[in-house]
């Protein structure tokens, strides 16, 4: 492998029925900055059915130019599949690194990829950096249950790969007009794919993904029981918002794990993220540190979390968050 024929960064431009992911949009704004630094193109790959239309998205946000494998085999995600079509890309086009969200798809398409390219693969990054005297992609993730930092580099293998944690970056807006859309030709046959998908069938409708919300109250081990986290539930009612909870609640059993915040967790950016009960370990704040605002309720007002909110309350969770939701349905009564 000669290593300088690589160049380039890819973005896997994740769409579910034509709707583009947000974390490809957030994987977009950060390639930008990666892919400006080394001089090199940004580029999206969107695969999928009848779905050229969102191209023009991905352009509007730092695409440099947009390979679209358009093809009816492409319409349900498949590993087989997918994997293809982008392994059959990169052979022939090389690019330096790719990045993929990780999500339910791209934590099964990133690995697949990674071994038919016989390349390194950092999964569920929460940072990622570039040296640009070699090209070498600096991926951080957690590591000995978030305990630790660790970065990691693939120094003699291309492309270099990383899954995104979704939330973790800013999406940017471009320029449209000065990027390229390509419809590139899908060698795929039926046979390709050996897992048929019969039936789509959708689970939990009612549940909010936390890293898309935009006011989330979120209760840790200070909130005593799960009959409590009820309090919090109303309160996030009120605002038009969800619950979520520190690694702590989880392991208590008083919220799903699907809406941990944290670098085991999940990363939320927020319009609102009121933290109630919550020490403020590290590993909490790793995950909420980049909202807009940030309110802590903490009977403890030396705990770590006190001097990362924007507004501390000193007070109990039972008797502060019951006057908190007083107050928001006063204010909307008023509107």
């Amino acid at each position: 492998m000669n290593i300088a024929d690589y160049k380039g960064v890819w973005v896997f431009a994740e769409q579910r029925e034509g709707e583009l992911q947000k974390v490809s949009l957030e994987l977009l704004g950060e390639g930008r900055r990666i892919a400006d630094k080394l001089g090199v193109k940004l580029t999206a790959l969107l695969l999928g059915n009848n779905i050229e239309s969102l191209a023009t998205t991905l352009a509007s946000h730092g695409a440099d130019e947009v390979l679209v494998a358009d093809d009816k085999n492409l319409e349900h995600y498949t590993t087989e599949g997918y994997a293809k079509v982008i392994c059959d890309l990169a052979a022939e086009r090389k690019p330096g690194i790719l990045f993929v969200g990780a999500t339910f798809i791209g934590r099964d398409l990133g690995p697949r990829i990674a071994a038919r390219l016989s390349t390194g693969l950092t999964a569920d990054c929460t940072s990622i950096d570039v040296e640009v005297e070699n090209g070498d992609l600096l991926a951080t993730r957690p590591a000995f249950g978030g305990n630790l930092m660790a970065t990691i580099a693939c120094p003699e293998h291309r492309p270099q790969m990383a899954t995104v944690r979704p939330g973790v970056f800013a999406k940017i807006t471009t320029d449209p007009s000065k990027c390229n859309i390509e419809k590139v030709e899908v060698k795929l046959a039926d046979s390709d794919i050996r897992t048929k998908v019969l039936e789509v069938i959708k689970a939990k409708k009612d549940m909010v993904d936390i890293a898309e919300a935009e006011f989330i109250v979120s209760g840790g081990r200070g909130v005593g029981s799960k009959e409590n986290f009820k309090l919090l539930e109303e309160l996030a009612a009120a605002l038009e918002g969800t619950v979520a909870g520190s690694r702590a609640a989880v392991e208590s059993g008083w919220i799903d794990g699907a809406c941990q915040v944290g670098q085991t967790g999940k990363t939320v950016r927020p319009k609102i993220y009121i933290a109630c009960g919550i020490s403020g370990a590290i590993q909490h704040v790793a995950g909420m540190q980049d909202s807009e605002l940030i309110i802590a309720v903490n009977k403890d007002e030396t705990a770590p979390i006190m001097k990362v909110a924007d507004y501390a309350i000193v007070g109990d969770v039972a008797k502060v968050v019951p006057e908190l939701i007083a107050q928001v349905k006063e204010v909307k009564s008023a509107e």
